[in-house]
């Protein structure tokens, strides 16, 4: 029997200049979802949570996802990916909210590492730079995000502990 461990994160030296990492798995946004998120970030507009209100009175006619949620579920599927392993985000230097997301729709999420820099005060990391973007089932990009991370370099990751010594 084998045992292997899932990555989850990256040291410094994996991230290469370009590469692209597709999150997986997609994410349908129900309506309990956006008004979940509304009442805990107290976000009580009705385009978000009125049906009768959207439809009658805003532009698309129906209730639109709050924004910050769509941000922060393509952020979470980032996490296994870029921010695993990081020691901190540093920065979220432009966030867009191209097109608006609706309630069913299902979001996908890719992101792309744009630079990857040794710190200048720490030699056990480096600071990593990636645009990360949000898709809805139509392909349609509906968010997009510029972050910088800080990550161990390999030799300084910390060791995995788990709770017991051998698989059960």
């Amino acid at each position: 029997m084998g045992v292997s461990d899932r990555p989850f994160g990256r040291a410094f030296e994996d991230f290469v200049v370009g590469d692209v990492y597709r999150h997986w798995p997609g994410k349908t946004i129900t309506e309990a979802d956006d008004h979940l998120f509304c009442m805990i970030t107290m976000n009580h507009h009705p385009l978000h949570t009125d049906a009768y209100f959207a439809e009658h009175s805003t532009v698309h006619q129906r209730n639109v996802v709050v924004g910050n949620l769509v941000y922060s579920i393509v952020l979470g599927m980032s996490v296994p990916d870029i921010s695993g392993s990081a020691i901190a985000n540093l920065e979220v230097e432009s966030l867009i909210h191209r097109k608006p997301t609706f309630h069913g729709d299902t979001i996908y999420a890719e992101s792309r590492v744009l630079a990857a820099e040794p710190s200048k005060s720490k030699p056990d990391r480096g600071i990593v730079t990636v645009e990360t973007f949000g898709y809805n089932q139509d392909g349609d990009e509906v968010v997009y995000f510029r972050r910088k991370v800080m990550v161990w370099r390999k030799d300084s990751v910390p060791t995995r502990k788990f709770p017991y010594a051998e698989p059960r």
